[in-house]
């Protein structure tokens, strides 16, 4: 289903002024409703390349914020016509700096904060305020402010639900009209930032958005990995709840791998694990380290040495509870038509020997295709009982994911997260003394 526009034409209004036309608008309703008891969305939405692509004519506008089809074309096309390793994901930050363009088309349609994805607007939250920082260094602020509700297929159009505030400027205008922020939450409803933009990009505002009782949304596929971590780890430990869509996205390797094991014949083959291979897409390495922390946090592994450390593989041991060495290598494979999120696993194979048992070896190999599998099959596994399977990789938008975890999120971070996050940035704390 397409998303859905506000239901009139968002209102500019200087932002002292909008909280007096909120109290305005919902003391008009007919009905005396004061809009839908659920939750304040704030959005950090700065769609850079989307902006850099319309401004400059490669693609056609308005600007709405989401990955629509054409954009992820366009930014594919940069990245070959670009000097970018064929392996970059289409939403790289490398293909904005890699857009080139003397003058941008001025006067471009906005609708970042106006256009709703249904996924979202089907949970009809109170309140969306969405922050649209833009790319010309000129440019002062804009607030504007609007009422919705859900599609009648929706089951709403009868009243209105919520409304939607959105700020828009450049990094400097948005810093001086940040204050309004805080003055739209209702205090009485939970409220979440959704960090839609790489995580180190702009600090400062990640920083004042991210309050301590906010619950956050974030993706640590975009951004330093080690950025990434040291965030992550910092919000949880700080009892902060966090949901980490890099994280989600993992969750049918997680399944698969324990639906393999779930046989008791073959539960005892996990404590004689001594070999695992990640592949993933590119460089981009946190959901490959949070699968290696996710396994030896429910194992019991203890991180013990890095063994080598190269930009495309990484190899790390563990010590089992029985004292014997588990070998785990990283390693980036050149992807000619990457996934539009950057470091997906694409290929993972687990080796367990019995020595007592040698006919009780097995070879689990999981993978995001077939070709993949085959890749993985090389290595001496002949004598091996072969496991393979295919996991799908899950197609559904950025917006979905987003309203999966609004929906399902009780306010607390993951437990397995919570778990596999230090575990995962002490691997890379490792690995970066060796490189």
């Amino acid at each position: 289903m397409s998303p859905q526009l506000t239901l009139q034409t968002p209102l500019q209004l200087p932002p002292s002024e909008i909280p007096t036309y909120l109290d305005q608008l919902w003391s008009h309703d007919e009905r005396g409703s004061k809009g839908a008891n659920t939750f304040c969305l704030i959005i950090w939405q700065p769609a850079w390349i989307e902006q850099k692509l319309v401004k400059t004519g490669k693609i056609s506008g308005p600007i709405v914020g989401n990955q629509r089809i054409d954009l992820i074309e366009a930014a594919r096309k940069i990245v070959l016509e670009g000097d970018l390793p064929n392996c970059t994901s289409p939403f790289d930050f490398r293909v904005q700096s890699s857009i080139q363009s003397k003058d941008l088309i001025q006067n471009v349609e906005d609708l970042r904060g106006q256009h709703i994805d249904t996924s979202i607007s089907n949970l009809q939250p109170r309140r969306l305020i969405t922050i649209a920082p833009t790319i010309e260094k000129e440019n002062s602020l804009e607030t504007l402010v609007a009422a919705y509700c859900p599609l009648p297929e929706e089951g709403g159009g009868k009243t209105t639900c919520g409304d939607v505030v959105v700020l828009r400027g450049n990094k400097t205008a948005i810093n001086d009209g940040l204050e309004i922020v805080e003055t739209l939450v209702p205090d009485e409803l939970p409220s979440w930032l959704w960090w839609n933009g790489r995580i180190d990009e702009a600090p400062e505002f990640l920083d004042t958005l991210a309050l301590p009782n906010r619950r956050l949304i974030i993706d640590t596929a975009l951004g330093e990995p080690k950025d990434c971590l040291n965030l992550l780890f910092q919000r949880i430990k700080s009892g902060q709840a966090v949901n980490d869509l890099n994280w989600l996205r993992l969750r049918g390797w997680r399944e698969t791998l324990a639906m393999v094991f779930d046989p008791l014949q073959r539960r005892n083959a996990l404590d004689n694990l001594e070999k695992i291979d990640i592949d993933i897409e590119g460089n981009q390495s946190v959901q490959g380290l949070f699968l290696a922390a996710w396994l030896a946090d429910r194992l019991n592994w203890r991180l013990n040495s890095c063994i080598s450390s190269e930009k495309e593989h990484i190899e790390v041991d563990f010590i089992r509870p029985d004292k014997k060495l588990v070998t785990v290598c990283l390693t980036s494979l050149p992807i000619g038509k990457p996934s539009i999120n950057p470091g997906q696993i694409v290929g993972l194979r687990l080796i367990a020997k019995d020595k007592s048992k040698p006919k009780n070896d097995i070879c689990v190999i999981l993978a995001s295709e077939s070709g993949e599998c085959m890749r993985l099959e090389a290595g001496g596994m002949a004598r091996m009982e072969l496991i393979e399977q295919v996991v799908p990789i899950q197609k559904s938008s950025l917006e979905n994911d987003v309203a999966r975890l609004l929906s399902s999120s009780r306010g607390n971070t993951s437990p397995l997260l919570a778990s596999a996050t230090p575990i995962a940035k002490e691997i890379l704390n490792l690995v970066n003394q060796y490189i």
